[in-house]
């Protein structure tokens, strides 16, 4: 891409979200950062550490901690895919099971963790050409960002989704517990005091509850080339 941008990516969880970053930084040759990937790392921790026991968080020991949780990304080129690196450790596996999923909303509503992780995903946008995914990106980690999508879907239809997911890693989950989930996760992101899900000033909205992948990529491209062209 000769203009260098920055694009933003937000909406609800399970909705496709990183699926649309990849098709868009393989497409565009665009760094992808996928910021849940982050806040999930956060809270594996969180669990490995005892520092989250039962849904309560220990803030003291979060706050002593915080310092020495250090995440990032290595792209894999046969797989052609980032993997998510947790203190020198490959976590892209364990950071996606329900243990996590049931967690992480608690975790990345403390203001200490977002802040944390907001000034490092900005920091990764000063050189431009980021596509960047998350809950709060177009509203407060990139709120100049060149394009922004928020993404959303029926709750039932992301339920169904992620089930499917989640079967092929074969873990043993019914469809009510993650449709649970799903709405207990879309309740935290939208009604936390710390930048909550919203749809950023100037977003695009997509609802992909009843179009198909390429149809979505087709819509999406079209909205960038728009961009790219003025």
């Amino acid at each position: 891409m000769s203009r260098k941008i920055n694009i933003a990516i937000d909406g609800f969880s399970s909705c496709g979200k990183s699926t649309v970053a990849k098709a868009i930084s393989m497409k565009y040759k665009m760094r992808y950062i996928d910021t849940g990937a982050m806040y999930r790392a956060i809270t594996l921790y969180c669990i490995q550490n005892n520092i989250i026991v039962n849904g309560v968080v220990n803030i003291d020991m979060l706050e002593s901690n915080l310092s020495n949780i250090n995440v990032e990304f290595v792209y894999d080129l046969k797989e052609e895919m980032s993997h998510t690196i947790l203190n020198q450790i490959n976590v892209e596996d364990e950071i996606r099971g329900i243990e996590v999923s049931e967690n992480v909303s608690i975790i990345a509503k403390i203001q200490m963790v977002r802040e944390k992780l907001v000034f490092l995903q900005q920091k990764i946008g000063e050189q431009k050409n980021v596509v960047m995914d998350g809950r709060d990106i177009g509203t407060k980690v990139f709120p100049d960002a060149e394009v922004k999508f928020f993404i959303t879907a029926d709750a039932e239809v992301r339920a169904g989704r992620r089930l499917r997911e989640l079967k092929l890693k074969n873990e043993e989950v019914s469809f009510t517990q993650v449709l649970d989930n799903i709405e207990m996760r879309d309740s935290n992101d939208t009604s936390r005091k710390i930048n909550p899900l919203k749809m950023a000033e100037g977003a695009i909205l997509i609802d992909n509850s009843q179009i198909s992948l390429e149809e979505q990529n087709i819509l999406i491209f079209s909205q960038i080339d728009k961009i790219l062209k003025k």
